[in-house]
């Protein structure tokens, strides 16, 4: 993984499978090296297939049209400006507190999915909910029950009261 820092710095190594979930990410370099990184400092956690990537290969930072991929499509807007978009899981229970696990744009990039601490963002953006085409429908013996059962939950607020009443 390539840790990509705030001031523009990167550290290459290899990190425990939920060791970014911390406040501080502890790295161990390609030279063997523990590196301590404040989370406060990261703009992002890259999780890549080689250290090395493509140098000739201008990757995507945008989808160029709608994604393929269910989830909701974000847009990142960094701290120091850099706009990224990406996937987040449509499921928010997989989202943490600290942070976001975003689904590159570009399937063939280095990057196979990055984590973004809420520390580095400015603005987070939905531009869409991508669905996986299955549709969720109840039947209409539980939509009923279901109505039924939250107009016997009302609580009365509001009473209703006789036009005659008011004269």
């Amino acid at each position: 993984m390539v840790v990509r820092k705030l001031d523009k710095g990167l550290v290459k190594g290899f990190l425990d499978s939920n060791g970014y979930l911390t406040n501080e990410l502890d790295v161990l370099d390609r030279e063997g090296r523990l590196v301590h990184v404040p989370m406060t400092g990261v703009k992002a956690v890259f999780f890549v297939r080689s250290f090395e990537g493509n140098p000739d290969r201008a990757e995507r930072k945008v989808f160029r049209s709608r994604p393929r991929l269910a989830g909701l499509w974000v847009r990142l807007t960094f701290k120091d400006t850099e706009v990224l978009e990406g996937l987040l899981p449509n499921n928010l229970l997989e989202i943490d507190p600290l942070g976001y696990m975003v689904t590159s744009p570009d399937v063939y990039s280095n990057n196979i999915r990055f984590f973004v601490p809420r520390t580095a963002l400015i603005e987070m953006e939905i531009i869409g909910v991508i669905s996986d085409g299955v549709v969720k429908r109840m039947s209409q013996r539980a939509a009923h029950a279901r109505i039924n059962f939250a107009s016997e939950q009302q609580i009365g607020l509001f009473v209703p009261t006789n036009s005659a009443e008011k004269k």
